[in-house]
């Protein structure tokens, strides 16, 4: 075979001795029609090429600013989100706040609507204890005024009543002239020595004659009467009368009486004979109905006092309650006195304040009714 090559090779004619062939015409057209048939497929698989890529491309795009548009509209929607919860969380707030405030509203309503009611029953009941107590004493005054006009009117020097004077009474016929059972420093008056000394022997007049001294300070405290016992006239009967007459073992408890016996808030009254009241503090204190609270004696004890409106009583002997029941009918008088009430002339008063003293004296002195 190389042989066959080699001769094959030597027949061939040598390299740069090639002739120009040229093509003929209908070859030519034919090349022609074949480039340009290849040249058009080009073309068209390369613009396919193209318009799938300008496709891809514009798909990319699109999904890239259709994300960016989700995104955007994503946190629109977030920050809308957030500010729909603070409003919500606010709108929350103001209404617990409103709600909050609507019931302390209504409480404080409520309470002042109470407050209201309870402050109307307490002025009911004061207004209530206070007419009761006016009415009170309206009938006390009443009573008061009643037996002073008896006393003024029935009772002169001329024509005395010997009701209202009983010691110009016979012996035999002397009563005791009573007062009110339960009437703040009022109760029964004193009867005289001479009413003690049952005698057939005719009473004769007793004889009397001003002192120009106590007369003189009686007249100076009718022209201002007052009951400040600073003045020189209230001064001496306390010291010789009222001082005395109330100066019982009791110092505590007499100083108390003394004090309820000036400001008019003494109470006496008769203990029931069937039932015994209830006695509000210890019997030590107040003593029982068979020891007076006064003199801390044994003594069968018919009375019982209370100071004030306290609600506590006190038993007394029947010869402590003549003591307080003179010094109570002198305050009374010389209360009557300084209101105006005593139309008499000064001496006739005077008269009557030194009958009162005597009364006082002899209380200080044991001398009581047996009626006490």
């Amino acid at each position: 075979s190389q042989a066959n090559f080699e001769e094959d090779s030597q027949k061939q004619p040598a390299v740069g001795h090639w002739k120009t062939l040229m093509p003929s015409k209908g070859s030519k057209e034919e090349t022609e029609t074949g480039c340009q048939d290849a040249g058009g497929v080009d073309e068209t698989q390369s613009t396919e090429q193209l318009n799938v890529s300008r496709l891809r491309s514009s798909s990319v795009e699109i999904r890239e600013k259709g994300s960016e548009f989700l995104k955007e509209e994503l946190h629109k929607a977030q920050k809308e989100l957030k500010l729909k919860d603070k409003e919500c969380e606010r709108l929350s707030k103001v209404r617990e706040q409103l709600e909050q405030e609507l019931e302390e509203l209504t409480a404080s309503l409520f309470e002042e609507a109470h407050k209201m009611v309870r402050e109307a029953n307490t002025k009911q009941a004061a207004s209530e204890k206070q007419l009761r107590e006016a009415r009170g004493k309206i009938d006390m005054l009443q009573a008061e005024v009643t037996a002073l006009k008896t006393l003024v009117i029935t009772s002169t020097p001329s024509s005395p009543n010997r009701e209202l004077h009983p010691q110009l009474q016979s012996p035999s016929k002397a009563v005791f002239r009573k007062g009110h059972g339960r009437n703040k420093s009022t109760s029964s008056a004193m009867v005289s020595a001479a009413s003690q000394n049952v005698t057939a022997e005719p009473v004769s007049r007793e004889c009397k004659e001003v002192d120009s001294i106590l007369f003189a300070e009686f007249q100076a405290w009718k022209e201002s009467p007052t009951l400040d016992k600073s003045c020189s006239f209230l001064d001496r009967i306390y010291r010789e009368d009222v001082g005395p007459c109330l100066d019982f073992t009791k110092q505590e408890l007499s100083e108390l009486v003394r004090v309820a016996v000036e400001q008019n808030t003494l109470t006496i009254e008769p203990v029931a004979s069937q039932t015994l009241p209830v006695v509000k503090v210890s019997a030590e204190e107040c003593s029982g109905p068979k020891k007076c609270a006064l003199s801390g004696l044994s003594r069968t004890c018919k009375h019982r006092i209370m100071l004030g409106d306290s609600g506590n009583y006190y038993y007394i002997s029947p010869s402590c309650r003549a003591r307080i029941t003179a010094v109570c009918n002198f305050f009374t008088y010389i209360r009557y006195i300084q209101q105006g009430l005593v139309r008499q002339d000064v001496e006739l008063m005077y008269w009557e304040v030194m009958r009162l003293r005597r009364e006082m004296s002899l209380a200080k002195l044991g001398f009581y009714p047996s009626e006490m």
